[in-house]
């Protein structure tokens, strides 16, 4: 289900050498900076970051101005050396010029790019795995698809049953803030995360990643 170790080390390893490298000065390197920020904190990355400016946006218009752009990079750790550079930043986001950026659109912008084979087999998983098919996966939803007679801690008796469906749902989630529910946004996040993970230690391109990828999906969901 999640990422491998190995392939979680290499994204965390390069993302750190593009941060070091700076944000650059094309929206295409300071959109890299950003993403990289996300990978360089695992697979959950770009959800944390979600999650930081869902809080900022206090009034739930799903739309976020530039003095909450600044915050929210800031409470999330990244940092630029001035004000100019936020707003160059901000300025990726902002297409229209309006002053504001569309919540869920600057999320879509920043995942890493998804095949759509990947895509698909994220949708399969979560489609299987939302039992009641309302769009949020819940402890309710798993108890009637998740098997839990497989897990280690289960099986050595460390964890109950309850323990290890609150533990998967906590696997999509930002530490901290956890609500036990997971949306398809949320999920496909985390594997957003997961297959750039992959990328980092296989060709791209190659068609290697994506039957690596497709592995892993068949394997943890059987899609």
């Amino acid at each position: 289900m999640a990422a491998t170790a190995r392939a979680e080390r290499v994204m965390k390893q390069n993302a750190d050498k593009t941060i070091e490298g700076g944000p650059g000065e094309t929206d295409e390197s300071r959109m890299d900076f950003i993403r990289a920020t996300c990978m360089a904190r695992g697979a959950n990355g770009i959800r944390g970051l979600s999650r930081q400016f869902k809080i900022i946006d206090d009034d739930g218009s799903k739309s976020i101005e530039f003095s909450e752009f600044k915050k929210g990079l800031t409470d999330f750790g990244i940092h630029y050396d001035n004000a100019n550079e936020y707003k160059h930043a901000f300025e990726i986001f902002d297409e229209d010029g309006s002053g504001s950026i569309d919540f869920d659109e600057f999320i879509r912008k920043l995942r890493p790019p998804l095949s759509k084979l990947r895509v698909n087999l994220i949708r399969k998983a979560f489609q299987k795995l939302d039992a009641d098919d309302s769009g949020i996966l819940t402890h309710s939803d798993l108890e009637k698809v998740y098997d839990v007679r497989r897990h280690p801690k289960f099986m050595n008796g460390e964890w109950s049953r309850e323990d290890v469906l609150k533990n998967f749902l906590k696997t999509f989630e930002k530490k901290g803030d956890e609500d036990g529910e997971v949306t398809w946004d949320e999920f496909l996040n985390y594997y957003c995360g997961v297959s750039a993970s992959i990328d980092n230690v296989n060709e791209k391109g190659t068609g290697k990643s994506d039957a690596y990828f497709c592995l892993i999906m068949k394997q943890a969901w059987g899609v």
